[in-house]
């Protein structure tokens, strides 16, 4: 018996938004500021439908002015959905672009639904015989399931998918046919396509009614036997009841037609959809793309369709699978998708197997290693007649304070390049490095690198300082284009279309078995080492010209390269901690969690695992019913995270002690057990690494550990703190914190008089602002209008409302909108500033720090209310961010040079958001006191004073 072909429909925007979403918290943004996570999404998962299922028959189903009938019908469907994200908008005209360069039909009918064309295609392909396929998440197509007709349901991203058939659609829906979907919708009705059901019918109800009465046309025939209310409701409603059933049934006349020669995958043009993603600046989407076409994955195309064969899927003939290739090779043996496999001559694989963009095997350079004795000798000679040199060291490890030199790598040509490789015994490894001493102290040779920081440790351990001027590609590119990612493969392959050899095609994938770098031969660490200088002496020359076109220049010389310097200095000092002290706080938190939890149990009625969001729902909204109407997630629990829970935390003490809870059991799991791991063992302290290039607004992040989120605001949050100690009885900590600097900012940048007079004056400033508001003398403030003054003054930055201020205090919504009006009267020039800021923001598509640092802002004319007001309170908050994040940058850099130039025992250690720490050696304390407060407090002059508060102790805390 013959197979029966198979057809599938792709349902195109429900994959789109899908896609969208899925990187909603990290958007796919390329170096022209474009927002690609639709099209990326959407890609992703038509490729992975490809590749799993080798359909015969493929079409692409899109919406177009939505359904003109139901619109008649029911003037408000679909009338509550958001407007369509503009990235969605942008994405729709490439989506359409590379469907055709895959040669993909795209079906799509002007006035109807894509859920309509696609119903209509998949009855006419079951008449011509065919098994079709609807791929789509929207349970609303479980009404088309026939016996040759399949909904494949994509799960969660990476959880692949599952096929419905008509016994899972009976099992889903408790019906007994997959008709009985239309009932069931029209009964309960669709939020999300505003369908209005039945008053008072939900998911339980709906589908009671459809095992007691079988349809909507019964049930509405059958009142007599329904009581109470709801028969009341139901009687009233019978129209609206047939309206939503007629509303919710997919059409099946729409006028397409189902030609399947029109249907048929034939192969893609190639060419044209590697260009296109390069054009959108897509790496592993093109290799994902080409991947699709290869032996290996044709040959494991048909083991997924194998699992799912009972469920009406068929089973297709295996493929036998190609021998691997080993790494490195042109690709022989590859063969196409659509039939015919290459000739002896190779190069006719080239399409499917080779990317256009540069390799090392592709482009030509002469990378050489150099070996010891006179030829290192000639070669550093010709190394110090040069003005500017690249450089990277390749090390035993990522831990720049343990990791060993295992070479490094110079360029100063484009194409051309020398690596020196050295010996695993340290003492003739020192040896080699002082013979390049010359090169790395010389004051008249420029360096560059990617990620110099790194290296400057590494050599650091070999007692060498990086001197002269330096230029930092990685940096470079922060400042250039700060919302994209600025690892080096990247930049190669967008600025230079160059792909940079993986380092895990030396030393293998990271894990237990990955090896060392001094098991790969010389001939591979030269070629992996050297290209690497290559490439980023190129970025150099790219990103020196851009620095100038963004006048960001004097901000990379003079901030944020001479910041990596100290930061680097930081990191390798480290910090000393009281493991002991954090051990007892350890059982501390144990107890404290175990009386929670008790508490929690004993409020609940019964004992649960609180960590367990689903059971945690069921408690509170199921049993405790703390909230008339949940809210659900996508998969249908309710939702309990802290935005939900914050604002019922103080009716509800079950809810204020679940709050506690979370919090201690993250204190103890992210910091208090985990901090004492994370000390060095061959210097007792713990190194936190700064990164200058994570966060936008030109703040610094730190990582492993990550001391700037520590809690503060709960006294076991504060203990913390105190576990970080001087090194020794000889030193105390010094902590310097700018006083309420975004403020004084916002006073500055805003010219408000009011907040400029107060601050002048040293007043209190949420006791000023609260006198202002409230009416009343300066004197006679209480403390809950100062709290409100202080959450009005700095939820003002970030665009408070009326309703998040409402739930951050115990003010109404509106006694909270007068808060904020009154404020505003108070503050005229502050409201002007803002709307100003949003007008430069419109205008040059970028807001701008004190010192020029730019923050750019594609999504500031959206169209999307909601996306464009976060783009608007970016451009308030940034430029205030920002510029507390450069002075604070300017006084670490002065107070490092002073540190130097005063030769000082003390040494700055961290800096956490306004806060410099500082280990001070106790007979300098007077003198860094006051050396340190003049440095912070003249870093930047502004049209109110800048305050720096110190505070001395034996930790952090009693510092602080």
């Amino acid at each position: 018996m013959s197979e029966k072909k198979r057809l599938f429909l792709v349902d195109a925007y429900a994959l789109i938004f899908r896609g969208y979403y899925a990187f909603i918290k990290n958007p796919q943004i390329n170096s022209k500021g474009e927002d690609t996570s639709a099209i990326m999404g959407f890609m992703n998962s038509l490729l992975d439908v490809i590749k799993r299922e080798r359909p015969d028959h493929l079409a692409v189903c899109f919406d177009k002015g939505g359904s003109v009938d139901r619109v008649e019908m029911f003037e408000d469907y679909k009338a509550n959905r958001d407007e369509t994200p503009e990235a969605i908008r942008t994405a729709i005209p490439h989506i359409y672009n590379i469907l055709k360069a895959m040669h993909i039909p795209i079906m799509v009918k002007e006035g109807f639904e894509a859920d309509d064309v696609i119903g209509t295609l998949s009855r006419q392909a079951e008449a011509q015989g065919y098994t079709t396929y609807m791929v789509t998440p929207d349970k609303d197509f479980a009404q088309l399931v026939t016996e040759n007709i399949f909904m494949y349901r994509p799960k969660s991203f990476g959880g692949g998918y599952e096929t419905w058939g008509v016994e899972e659609v009976k099992k889903k829906f408790e019906v007994e046919t997959p008709l009985q979907v239309i009932d069931f919708l029209g009964m309960m009705g669709d939020s999300s396509d505003n369908i209005p059901g039945l008053p008072g019918v939900g998911e339980k109800t709906a589908k009671k009614f459809i095992k007691q009465f079988g349809s909507m046309e019964n049930l509405l025939a059958s009142t007599d036997q329904l009581k109470g209310k709801m028969k009341e409701k139901i009687e009233a409603n019978k129209e609206l009841g047939m309206l939503s059933k007629t509303l919710a049934t997919i059409m099946l006349d729409v006028p397409v037609e189902f030609n399947e020669a029109d249907f048929e995958m034939s192969e893609p043009d190639i060419e044209a959809v590697k260009n296109i993603f390069q054009e959108l600046e897509f790496r592993r989407l093109t290799d994902n793309f080409l991947k699709a076409f290869t032996a290996e994955a044709m040959a494991n195309g048909g083991t997924e369709r194998n699992k799912v064969a009972g469920a009406g899927i068929s089973q297709n003939t295996s493929i036998g699978k190609a021998p691997a290739e080993p790494k490195g090779s042109a690709g022989s043996g590859q063969f196409s998708l659509f039939g015919g496999t290459p000739s002896e001559d190779n190069n006719q694989s080239e399409t499917v197997s080779e990317f256009t963009r540069k390799t090392a095997a592709t482009s030509s350079h002469f990378y050489q290693s150099v070996a010891s004795g006179m030829a290192t000798k000639l070669f550093i000679q010709n190394l110090m007649k040069q003005t500017s040199v690249c450089f990277d060291t390749e090390t035993t490890g990522l831990d720049p304070i343990t990791a060993e030199l295992v070479g490094i790598a110079f360029s100063w040509e484009v194409g051309k390049g020398f690596y020196i490789p050295f010996p695993e015994d340290q003492e003739e490894a020192q040896t080699l490095i002082e013979e390049l001493r010359p090169f790395f102290e010389s004051e008249s040779i420029e360096k560059v690198g990617q990620n110099l920081k790194y290296d400057i440790k590494v050599l650091h351990k070999y007692n060498i300082q990086v001197k002269g001027k330096l230029f930092d590609t990685m940096l470079a590119h922060y400042l250039i284009n700060p919302d994209m990612r600025h690892n080096m493969d990247v930049l190669a392959e967008t600025y230079l279309n160059y792909t940079p050899m993986p380092i895990e095609a030396l030393i293998g994938k990271k894990g237990k078995n990955q090896l060392s770098m001094r098991t790969v031969p010389l001939e591979k660490q030269t070629e992996y080492a050297v290209e690497d200088a290559d490439i980023t002496l190129q970025l150099k020359e790219h990103f020196e010209k851009e620095l100038g076109e963004a006048n960001t220049q004097k901000l990379f010389d003079e901030i944020e390269i001479p910041l990596l310097r100290v930061l680097a200095a930081m990191e390798l000092e480290g910090i000393n901690l009281d493991e002991k002290f954090l051990n007892s706080l350890s059982e501390k938190l144990d107890n404290d969690i175990k009386t929670l939890e008790a508490n929690i149990f004993k409020e609940a009625g019964e004992e649960f695992n609180i960590a367990s969001p689903k059971q945690l729902g069921d408690i509170l909204f199921d049993k405790l019913k703390l909230v008339e109407k949940p809210k659900k997630t996508k998969t249908g629990q309710y939702a309990t995270g802290e935005e939900i829970l914050s604002v019922l935390a103080k009716d509800h003490d079950i809810i204020q002690h679940i709050l506690d809870y979370r919090g201690l059991a993250k204190l103890k799991s992210t910091y208090v057990d985990a901090l004492p791991t994370q000390v060095e063992p061959t210097t007792g302290r713990v190194h936190t690494d700064y990164m200058q290039t994570v966060a936008a607004t030109g703040r610094l992040s730190s990582n492993n550990p990550n001391l700037q989120n520590i809690p503060i605001r709960t006294e076991r949050g504060r203990q913390v703190r105190k576990a970080f100690v001087p090194r020794d009885e000889n030193y105390v900590l010094l902590a310097a914190d700018y006083s309420q600097i975004e403020l004084r900012i916002i006073a500055a940048l805003s010219q408000e008089d009011n907040m400029i007079n107060a601050f002048k004056k040293g007043e209190d400033i949420h006791a000023s602002t609260a006198s202002k508001v409230f009416g009343v003398p300066l004197e006679e403030v209480s403390r809950e209008q100062r709290s409100n003054a202080k959450t009005v003054n700095f939820g003002i930055i970030y665009g408070v409302s009326a309703f998040g201020l409402s739930n951050q205090t115990d003010l109404s919504r509106s006694e909270a909108k007068d808060l904020i009006d009154t404020y505003y009267a108070t503050y005229p020039k502050l409201r002007n500033y803002i709307s100003d800021q949003i007008e430069i923001a419109r205008e040059n598509g970028y807001v701008q720090t004190v010192l020029g640092r730019r923050r750019y802002l594609k999504d500031i004319n959206s169209r999307n209310a909601v996306v464009r007001g976060a783009a608007e309170r970016n451009a308030v908050n940034a430029p205030i961010q920002g510029s507390a994040a450069d002075i604070i940058k300017v006084a670490m850099i002065n107070i490092h040079k002073k540190l130097q130039e005063g030769q000082f025992k003390s040494k700055m250690l961290l800096q956490v958001h306004d806060e410099l720490v500082f280990d001070v050696y106790k007979s300098e304390l007077e003198a860094i006191k006051k050396m340190v407060k003049s440095e912070m407090e003249s870093a930047y002059e502004l049209a109110v004073p800048l305050v720096v508060d110190l505070g001395v102790g034996q930790d952090w805390l009693e510092a602080h």
